[in-house]
C-alpha cells in the first residue's frame, strides 16, 4: 500500500524552546514523536537524541536483515527491534544524563509507528498520542503513562475532571529518566483509507480527539498538521505542539 505523510511542530505561545521532535523516514516507514522534559537543554537533547537512535538502530537492523523490511505480512521479529530500538534510546539518554549535570533528570515521551507491508507496530511510552481514523471514526490507540490516566482508571477521576487537573502534566514513564524503559508495543493491520495522526500532548490537550475527526474529514490530509496546529495555538499554545500525520493508500 502506499503511504504518505506529513509533520510539522511548533513552539507555541508560551514557551521560549521547542522540546518536542519528530520523524518521517518514509523509506523505512518510520513515524516517531517524542515531548521532552528536563531543565534548561534537557528535553530538547531527550527527544532528538531519541528519535536519532530509533532511526539508527532500525536503519542498522535493515542493513543486517533486510528480509525483514520486505515481507507484506506481520513479522514478529519488528516488533523486538522495534522495542529494542526505543530501550536502546532509554540507556543513551539516561547515559548523557548523568554524564552531563546540566541534562540530569531529562527524559521523552516517545510514541511511534512502523509500518511494513500491511502491518503497522506501534511503539508508545509516556503521553504523546495516535490516533487512527477509519470509517468516519476515530480512535485512540494508545494509553497515555500518566498519573491523571491512572486516577481515572481507579475511577478517582472522571474524563472531564482529568482534562482540566493540575496534574495532567505528570508522566509515569518515560525514555530516558531511567536506564531501561517498558515499551507498549503492538500492531494493527492496516486497510486502505486508514489515517494515523501522532502528536504530542501540547496539541492533544487543547484540542479534542471528535475535532481532529472533523478536520480530517473536511481538509486534505497534507494540510491537517498545520491546520492542528493553528487551532491549539488560537487556544493558548501554552505547551509545545507536533503532529505528525500518515495516510495509507
Amino acid at each position: 500500500m502506499k503511504v504518505s505523510s506529513w509533520g510539522m511542530t511548533d513552539t507555541g505561545r508560551a514557551r521560549e524552546q521547542n522540546e518536542d521532535a519528530f520523524l518521517i523516514n518514509a523509506p523505512l516507514g518510520l513515524f516517531l514523536v517524542a515531548d521532552g522534559m528536563g531543565g534548561h537543554a534537557g528535553g530538547e537533547v531527550a527527544s532528538r537524541l531519541t528519535v536519532e537512535v530509533v532511526e539508527r538502530e532500525l536503519l542498522a537492523a535493515r542493513e543486517r536483515s533486510p528480509e525483514l523490511f520486505e515481507g507484506k505480512a506481520a513479522n514478529g521479529a519488528l516488533r523486538d527491534l522495534f522495542e529494542a530500538a526505543v530501550k536502546e534510546a532509554s540507556r543513551e539518554v539516561f547515559e548523557r544524563s548523568a554524564a552531563e549535570p546540566r541534562l540530569h533528570g531529562m527524559g521523552t515521551t516517545l510514541t511511534g509507528l512502523l509500518v511494513q507491508g500491511d502491518t503497522a507496530w506501534i511503539a508508545h511510552v509516556g503521553d504523546s498520542r495516535l490516533y487512527r481514523i477509519r470509517d468516519g471514526a476515530i480512535e485512540l490507540l494508545t494509553e497515555d503513562h500518566s498519573l491523571v490516566q491512572e486516577q481515572m482508571k481507579a475511577g478517582i477521576l472522571t474524563p472531564e475532571e482529568a482534562r482540566h487537573s493540575h496534574l495532567r502534566n505528570i508522566i509515569t514513564r518515560s525514555v530516558g529518566f531511567e536506564p531501561s524503559v517498558p515499551v507498549d508495543l503492538f500492531e494493527e493491520e492496516l486497510r486502505e483509507g486508514d489515517l494515523f495522526v501522532l502528536c504530542s500532548d501540547g496539541l492533544s490537550n487543547l484540542v479534542e480527539d471528535e475535532e481532529i475527526l472533523e478536520f480530517a474529514k473536511s481538509e486534505v490530509a497534507s494540510a491537517l498538521p498545520e491546520s492542528l496546529i493553528a487551532l491549539a495555538n488560537a487556544r493558548g499554545g501554552d505547551d509545545n505542539i507536533t503532529a505528525v500525520v500518515v495516510a495509507i493508500g
